[in-house]
């Protein structure tokens, strides 16, 4: 969880707990009554440390941001990116844009639900469903393009869903991991 605090009047704060839990980052406030405190950002750092939330957050970039960039594919006259879709007749077209986001939101949501693994798990599972709908409907739109015989090429933005899906997989071993190792320590308990 990430704040970012401007000012905050803390009362009667133990800082060195708060240090040890998060990381607090403080500006010199003597000028200020003792019991308020300037704090810059506070980190989860047991949310930071885990590396499902790295994976997560990429395939969040990946399939939120990165399909501005790349195209899906490219036809005689001009190349077609995700958001282009959205102006199709088509409903099959119209999906994929749907899917790219939710998939995107759907991976954010999941790295703050840090503190329920099984839930994490079950969602990272409903991405990779998404995501193999989506692979295969771009393998399926881009097998009958119209205009066929003139020259398209298929964009790098069609394999954005199989790097998402390399993604979602790592993360959920590290989630599966992390559940094993807690089950293993409530055993010796």
């Amino acid at each position: 969880m990430i704040f970012f605090i401007v000012y905050s009047a803390i009362q009667q704060l133990n800082s060195e707990d708060l240090c040890n839990k998060y990381m607090l980052f403080f500006l010199d406030t003597s000028f200020l009554n003792k019991k308020e405190v300037f704090i810059f950002g506070v980190l989860n750092k047991n949310m930071i440390q885990r590396i499902q939330s790295i994976y997560l957050l990429l395939t969040t970039l990946l399939s939120g941001v990165i399909i501005f960039v790349f195209n899906l594919w490219k036809t005689s006259t001009n190349n077609i990116y995700v958001v282009d879709l959205f102006n199709e007749e088509e409903l099959s077209l119209k999906v994929i844009p749907v899917m790219f986001f939710l998939t995107s939101i759907l991976a954010f949501v999941t790295i703050f639900l840090y503190k329920n693994r099984k839930l994490q798990f079950v969602i990272g599972r409903i991405i990779i469903l998404i995501n193999l709908f989506l692979l295969g409907l771009l393998i399926y739109l881009s097998l009958n393009l119209s205009g066929e015989a003139a020259v398209s090429e298929k964009g790098i933005g069609m394999f954005i869903p199989v790097l998402a899906i390399l993604l979602i997989v790592l993360a959920n071993k590290a989630i599966k991991k992390d559940e094993d190792l807690v089950k293993s320590v409530d055993r010796l308990r």
